[in-house]
């Protein structure tokens, strides 16, 4: 819950739980999804001593490329949601890449050829669950990312719609003529049947069931994640980049009213949309793990208790002692893109601890960005004068400085960190007039913390140049 100076008034969240049936399979169980949210919802209404009358609009902004396919006559999902982690598609990528087709797929929607979005987890669900392919050609099935089945369950069902965000990453969309594209549902053979009505960010999508908050409240906005991220960080002009640390971490620049292409696995995306039939572009960096490796330092070295610890052990060692971590638990991403990378530790000597590793980890967060921060000002030719930072990681005062030295820029964290549920607020509060303009949103934005670059140019070089060694050896194993 936020007010008109865009503070956090009411808040819950609670975690929902993954499944991992195989190697490289994850997902979620949509009913607990949307339990969840119904949940935390009324939640932080009541830690806000307010109720759904007191409300002006609500927002949405969700995990992209997460698959869900669900009946539309009855709403019951018809299998678990595929998340965007999830890598069982790979050789359906690697069998399109032989046809020749990367090149055309990246053309019309800015994304590289890989599992990570839906367009082939979609149609593995359609040939994967017997009748499903028949039905949705009848059009009695529905698809959608997250968000479009959060507004199918607030509205009882009355709409489904997406918004141009979360469209555009399901490699399904052409994001030159903002509409799905005949050409990629043959492709992929994906009936258009199934596909949500794509709305800008700032819409009207819909009224929540009045006995769900007790009165019917307006959805006015959605975006996907690390957009809605560029929004609360008031990204609104060509050449501010953000960087959300979570469990990976996804750097998007924005480009202006022009799509940017990449050469070296960037992805080119719809940035966001407050009108029909027009767009702000953004290229986009997707780091896959980050906080994932704390967690796994965690849950699965137990070399600590808590996450929030890993930065006191860290400081015990004065540097990573030649130790370097790469987190390629389930590939690379930008500028990559290796689906058979793995994680590897190299530089292990007799001397190494628990502090140099715990270092090296987050090193490696702060080394990832780097190597994507770096590649979109080659490829835009913008100069990133600061980076916007948020997220979980965003905390991390080692982390944050390392980024801030290895890029040679200041990394700046505003004073409310929850810029992804701010940004769906501030589209919401855009429709619904709860804020008039975008003047009036960017003039919430302050700064809390300012980490200046301290590092100097020889060692930033040698550190990099040894990070680029270790991916080195990563790459390719699963193969």
């Amino acid at each position: 819950m936020f007010d008109r100076d865009g503070r956090v008034i009411g808040l819950a969240q609670r975690e929902f739980a993954q499944h991992f049936p195989r190697p490289g399979w994850v997902e979620h169980d949509p009913e607990e999804l949307w339990r969840s949210q119904y949940e935390t919802a009324s939640e932080a209404l009541r830690a806000a001593n307010l109720t759904a009358k007191d409300v002006a609009a609500l927002g949405i902004t969700n995990q992209r490329e997460t698959t869900l396919l669900w009946d539309r006559r009855t709403g019951a999902p018809l299998a678990k949601a595929i998340v965007w982690q999830d890598r069982r598609t790979a050789g359906m990528c690697e069998e399109l890449r032989a046809r020749g087709l990367a090149q055309r797929v990246s053309a019309i929607t800015g994304l590289v050829l890989d599992p990570y979005f839906s367009a082939t987890k979609l149609a593995w669900l359609l040939d994967s669950i017997e009748g499903a392919r028949e039905r949705a050609e009848r059009g009695e099935l529905a698809f959608g990312t997250v968000d479009a089945w959060l507004i199918w369950k607030l509205t009882g069902g009355k709409r489904h719609v997406t918004d141009v965000t979360n469209a555009s990453r399901t490699m399904l969309f052409d994001i030159h003529r903002l509409r799905w594209s005949d050409e990629l549902l043959k492709i992929f053979n994906v009936p258009g049947a199934v596909l949500p009505e794509v709305l800008s960010c700032t819409a009207e999508f819909g009224l929540t069931q009045e006995e769900l908050f007790g009165n019917a409240i307006r959805i006015c906005g959605a975006a996907g994640d690390q957009q809605a991220a560029l929004i609360g960080q008031a990204g609104f002009e060509p050449g501010i980049a953000k960087n959300t640390y979570g469990t990976g971490s996804f750097v998007m620049l924005n480009t202006g009213s022009a799509p940017v292409r990449s050469s070296h696995g960037l992805l080119t995306t719809v940035a966001f949309a407050f009108a029909a039939n027009t767009a702000t572009y953004a290229l986009e960096g997707s780091v896959f793990i980050t906080g994932a490796a704390v967690q796994w330092l965690r849950d699965g070295l137990q070399i600590i208790d808590r996450a929030q610890e890993v930065e006191a052990l860290a400081r015990k060692a004065e540097d990573n002692g030649g130790v370097y971590f790469v987190p390629a638990f389930t590939g690379l991403g930008a500028p990559y893109w290796d689906p058979d990378a793995r994680g590897t530790i190299v530089g292990i000597t007799r001397g190494t601890t628990r502090a140099h590793l715990a270092r090296a980890v987050l090193e490696s967060i702060a080394f990832q960005c780097a190597e994507v921060i770096n590649e979109m000002q080659k490829t835009s030719g913008i100069h990133v004068t600061q980076l916007r930072v948020d997220g979980g990681g965003s905390a991390n005062a080692l982390t944050m400085q390392l980024q801030a030295d290895l890029l040679n820029v200041p990394v700046v964290r505003p004073s409310v960190t929850e810029t992804t549920a701010l940004g769906a607020a501030y589209l919401a509060g855009l429709q619904s007039g709860y804020w008039p303009d975008l003047d009036s949103v960017t003039r919430h934005w302050h700064e809390a913390v300012r980490y200046m670059p301290a590092m100097s140019a020889q060692h930033r070089a040698a550190l990099l140049a040894d990070w680029k060694r270790a991916v080195e050896r990563s790459r390719n194993w699963a193969r």
